[in-house]
C-alpha cells in the first residue's frame, strides 16, 4: 500500500463518522476553527495532515484519534 492510498483510507475513516455524527464538512471546520478547504483535502486523501490537526478533527468529532485507524 503506497502513500497516497494510505491517506485516502484515511481520509474515508474521518468522512465515515463526520457523516455518522451528522456535521457537513463546513459545520466540523467551523468547530475546530480550520476551514473548509482544509476538511476536504484531509476527507479526499490530498494532505497528508499532522498530530495535531487529527487530534483536533478527532476532538471536533468526539472520537478518540485511534477511531481513525480502526
Amino acid at each position: 500500500m503506497d502513500k497516497p492510498e494510505k491517506l485516502a483510507i484515511l481520509g474515508n475513516r474521518v468522512r465515515e463518522i463526520r457523516i455518522s455524527k451528522g456535521f457537513t464538512q463546513t459545520e466540523l471546520a467551523n468547530i475546530i476553527g480550520k476551514d473548509h478547504p482544509s476538511i476536504n483535502k484531509l476527507e479526499n486523501g490530498k494532505v497528508n495532515p499532522s498530530y495535531i490537526f487529527l487530534l483536533e478533527v478527532a476532538e471536533g468529532l468526539n472520537v478518540n484519534i485511534k477511531d481513525f485507524f480502526i
